[in-house]
């Protein structure tokens, strides 16, 4: 009786031995362009692999392909190598030096406002290694849902779309010389008036043009934000689809789920984008917990 008793108790409890598990095995969500890359833990190909998830169909292709910053950590969960390949500005942890033009060149300045920056060197160091944003590879824009959320475009991606979406309109020549000489010459999530009128000689007529086209949004008084037209739609079912699949782990057994039975399950009509684009945002904007269990990595929503 007593050796059944002993059998009985961990099944009762519900208590599960844990073990460390393999790659493949800690990591369901993880594709090809991230398991045959060549570094491991690439920002590039977690991108990548983001970006094969998103469902161009969806909105026509007349949006560019769009990652989040945080699903990215959510391949790449060592935050800093994530940040120091994408973005191209770090600061020392509580340095004293104060940032000005003098020791940053312009581009740098406003992301160095609006992102959210993890230390990796110190400041006479400071361009040790070219960056995606850096190279132009890639645009950050402002979603506007979060303060920290961050969405990722191939730079190629994002001119091909939006010629497409603004080609024939009364702004296409604006658009066409926001392209061909803002976007290459500079990276910033935002832009002041002083920039765009002296530095890449428009008119205000021309940004307001880029305002109606969607390219820029208005940040403030003499300030836009780099946005991408049409991007209300897909913030739209990014937020509803968020909701509904947090809600899916809520409601299950002890507010968790194998993440394995999630990805199986079908989503509620509001999860438009996928259910594996969805679960990489909540695992790297820590909405969800992961437990590693012999049965697979299991999705718990935190204790609050």
């Amino acid at each position: 009786m007593s050796r059944k008793r002993q059998r009985l108790v961990p099944e009762t409890l519900g208590l599960k031995r844990r073990r460390e598990l393999g790659p493949t095995e800690a990591d369901p969500l993880r594709g090809e362009a991230v398991t045959r890359c060549l570094r491991p833990g690439s920002a590039r190909a977690a991108v990548a692999e983001l970006v094969r998830l998103f469902p161009r169909g969806l909105f026509e292709d007349a949006l560019p392909p769009i990652a989040l910053r945080s699903q990215v950590y959510s391949l790449v969960p060592d935050r800093t190598a994530a940040d120091r390949q994408l973005f191209f500005c770090y600061l020392e942890k509580n340095s004293p030096v104060q940032v000005n033009e003098t020791s940053l060149p312009q581009s740098t300045q406003s992301i160095a406002e609006h992102l959210t920056l993890t230390p990796f060197f110190s400041l006479p160091s400071f361009w040790r290694q070219k960056a995606l944003q850096e190279q132009g590879e890639i645009r950050v824009i402002q979603l506007g849902f979060d303060l920290d959320a961050h969405g990722i475009i191939f730079t190629e991606d994002y001119r091909t779309r939006v010629l497409k979406v603004c080609d024939g309109r009364s702004y296409a020549g604006a658009v066409q010389k926001f392209l061909a000489s803002v976007l290459p010459a500079c990276g910033d999530l935002s832009f002041q008036q002083d920039q765009m009128t002296q530095t890449f000689g428009f008119r205000d007529t021309e940004i307001t043009q880029l305002v109606n086209a969607g390219v820029l949004t208005v940040r403030d008084a003499g300030s836009w934000w780099l946005a991408v037209p049409g991007a209300g739609r897909f913030i739209k079912c990014f937020v509803k689809g968020r909701q509904a699949v947090l809600g899916m782990v809520r409601k299950a057994k002890y507010r968790e789920l194998l993440l394995s039975e999630l990805l199986g399950r079908r989503p509620p009509a509001t999860v438009r984008l996928g259910l594996a684009y969805h679960v990489h945002d909540l695992i790297g904007a820590q909405l969800v917990d992961c437990v590693s269990t012999t049965s697979g990595t299991l999705l718990r929503l935190p204790e609050t």
